[in-house]
């Protein structure tokens, strides 16, 4: 296969997709700002390197990601749009999030600028929107270790495994540029008050789990499952297993 360039490849989701990509046959090489084996050096935030390092790829699979303005989400788009379109790259594959367009968090806004602004380009693309990782509603419940409770906000999630969604991202990468795929969700939407007892009994927290609502249009998107994929869900890979081999337990 043609050369593919991964931005992003040594993060949480980045490691497997590059894997997956590998076992694929994909001659993968991963942007970096440091060298390594399978490595080329460039910088996204600052532009450095970036012309050199896309040159020659026929895919890029987008996945780094920054919170922030200016060389924010968007920022690292324009610039790996303006070195794609010198390169003459064939596809870009882009991960976004489930909700981007219908839920109103500042990181969200971002994702969808990123987006629009590839929709917008003319590099031949394909995006895809995944719901949370299991890793963030881990965080979501192991951020509160100091407190004398567990707040669990009345909203439900549809968490999903990051090997599930670099699967669908290998999948993406060897076919043609599709536009916006159908969005991927885990396989359980759950109250974050379930997901909070799971995670409790998996990581031996013996604190009182206490629903929790906020006002304002965020929370109230949240509750009303704009985070959520309908349908048949593509993930296989549940909470409770998550839970097992983070904590070596089965929740």
């Amino acid at each position: 296969m043609n050369p593919t360039l991964v931005t992003g490849g040594t993060g949480r989701l980045g490691v497997p997709s590059v894997a997956r990509l590998r076992a694929a046959g994909h001659d993968v090489r991963v942007l970096s700002r440091r060298e390594g084996t399978g490595r080329v050096v460039g910088d996204l935030r600052s532009g450095e390197g970036i012309r050199e390092a896309v040159a020659g790829n026929d895919t890029v699979v987008h996945l780094a990601t920054r919170n922030g303005v200016g060389a924010g989400e968007a920022g690292l788009m324009r610039t790996l749009i303006d070195a794609s379109l010198d390169a003459r790259v064939g596809h870009l594959v882009y991960v976004s999030i489930v909700g981007v367009d219908r839920i109103p968090l500042g990181y969200y806004r971002q994702k969808l600028e990123a987006e629009r602004l590839l929709e917008a380009s003319g590099v031949p693309y394909t995006i895809l929107r995944a719901t949370q990782f299991h890793e963030l509603v881990d965080r979501l419940f192991t951020a509160q270790r100091f407190l004398p409770v567990v707040l669990a906000p009345r909203i439900s999630f549809q968490p999903i495994a990051v090997d599930d969604v670099a699967v669908r991202l290998a999948e993406l990468a060897a076919g043609d540029p599709a536009g916006r795929v159908p969005d991927i969700g885990g396989p359980e939407q759950l109250a974050a008050r379930e997901l909070a007892r799971r995670w409790a009994d998996a990581a031996s927290v013996h604190r009182r789990i206490v629903p929790v609502s906020s006002p304002g249009r965020t929370f109230a998107a949240l509750a009303a499952g704009r985070n959520l994929v309908p349908g048949s869900p593509y993930g296989t890979t549940s909470f409770s297993e998550f839970l097992a081999t983070r904590y070596g337990v089965r929740a």
